[in-house]
C-alpha cells in the first residue's frame, strides 16, 4: 500500500459548535496554505500534494462540516452558506491578521472563489483545482428543486456501503481509471470505517440531499469580480466536469470575471487531478505560490 512520504500531523478544532478534524503537513512556521477538499472526499486527498510541497509550505486541510472525521451537523440537509461561514473561521483562527493562500479542490475550489471574493482583504492568493462553478439553475427550475428538497428531507437518502475496504477500493478504481492501485487503498481506508460489518463511507448521507438554494450565476460572478488576490485556475483536459462546464454557454465569459486569473490545463488528466498527477500539479502550485509566498523563491524545488 501507499505510504506517505510526509504523514500529516492531526488535531481537532471546535469551529461554529462542531468539532473539526485538520490534517497539517511541513513546517508551522513556513507559508501557510490552507487546502479545501471537495463534496464526498475528506483532507485525506491532500496527501500526495503535501508528499511534494511540505518542504516549503505549511499545508493545513480540514474536514468541511459533515465529511471524514469532522462532526456531522445534525441537519436535514448541508447550505453554502455553512460552508462559507465555517471557512471565515478557519481563516480567522489560522491567520488572524494577514491574508492566507487558499488551495480548493472542485467545491472547495468553488468556496475559496467565493470567499476571495465576499473577504478580499484576507486572501493572498488562490489556487482552484477544478472548482468550475456550476451550471445556472433558472427562476423557472426553483419551484421543482424546492419540491424535490422537501421530497428528499421528508424521505432522506442513503449512501453505500460496502462489504470491506477493499470493495471500496475497487470502486474508487472504477470511477476513476487513473488512480494509482495504491493510493485508491490509502484513500478507501482513509475516507471510510468499519461499523456493523460493512465498510461505510465516512460522510452524513444528508450531504446527498439537493440544496434548496439555487445556483445564482449572476450573484456568484457579482462575487468573483470583487476578488483581489491572483488566482490559478487549474483544469483537467480528461475531466467530464470540465466538458460539462465548457459546454454551458458564457462558460469563457465567467473566467473574465477574475481580475487576475492564470489558467492552466492538466494533460491525462481527470477530475481528480491532484490526485492522479500530484506531481505535476504539486509543481504548478508551487510555481504560483513561490514568488507570492516566498519573495526571495523564484521556482521551489521540489
Amino acid at each position: 500500500m501507499y505510504k506517505p512520504l510526509v504523514p500529516p500531523r492531526s488535531a481537532y478544532l471546535e469551529i461554529r459548535g462542531l468539532r473539526h478534524y485538520f490534517r497539517h503537513w511541513g513546517d508551522p512556521g513556513a507559508p501557510l496554505v490552507l487546502a479545501l477538499h471537495g463534496w464526498m472526499d475528506s483532507s485525506a486527498t491532500f496527501q500526495f500534494l503535501a508528499d511534494f510541497l511540505a518542504g516549503r509550505f505549511h499545508i493545513v486541510a480540514p474536514d468541511w462540516r459533515g465529511f471524514g472525521r469532522t462532526e456531522w451537523a445534525g441537519t436535514d440537509s448541508y447550505e453554502v452558506g455553512e460552508y462559507l461561514g465555517d471557512l471565515d473561521a478557519f481563516c480567522r483562527h489560522l491567520s488572524p491578521s494577514a491574508p492566507i493562500a487558499l488551495l480548493g479542490h472542485s467545491m472547495g475550489g468553488n468556496m475559496a472563489m467565493l470567499y476571495a471574493g465576499v473577504r478580499r482583504d484576507r486572501v493572498a492568493a488562490v489556487v482552484n483545482l477544478e472548482g468550475l462553478g456550476l451550471p445556472a439553475v433558472p427562476p423557472e427550475a426553483v419551484p421543482a428543486r424546492l419540491r424535490q428538497w422537501l421530497d428528499e428531507i421528508a424521505d432522506p437518502p442513503t449512501l453505500w456501503d460496502y462489504p470491506d475496504v477493499q470493495a471500496y477500493a475497487q470502486r474508487l478504481l472504477r470511477d476513476n481509471s487513473r488512480l494509482d492501485p495504491d493510493k485508491a487503498a490509502f484513500l478507501a481506508e482513509e475516507n471510510g470505517r468499519a461499523a456493523g460489518g460493512r465498510w461505510k463511507l465516512r460522510a452524513d448521507p444528508a450531504h446527498k440531499v439537493v440544496n434548496r438554494v439555487a445556483y445564482r450565476l449572476e450573484e456568484v460572478l457579482a462575487c468573483w469580480r470583487q476578488i483581489a488576490a491572483p488566482v490559478l485556475w487549474v483544469e483537467a483536459a480528461g475531466s467530464s466536469v470540465r466538458a460539462k462546464m465548457l459546454a454551458q454557454p458564457g462558460y469563457e465569459q465567467r473566467l473574465q470575471c477574475v481580475a487576475s486569473l492564470q489558467r492552466v490545463v492538466v494533460d491525462d488528466a481527470g477530475h481528480m487531478l491532484h490526485q492522479e498527477r500530484p506531481a505535476e500539479v504539486a509543481q504548478l502550485v508551487a510555481d504560483f505560490l513561490g514568488p507570492l509566498l516566498l519573495p526571495r523563491c523564484t521556482r521551489p524545488t521540489m
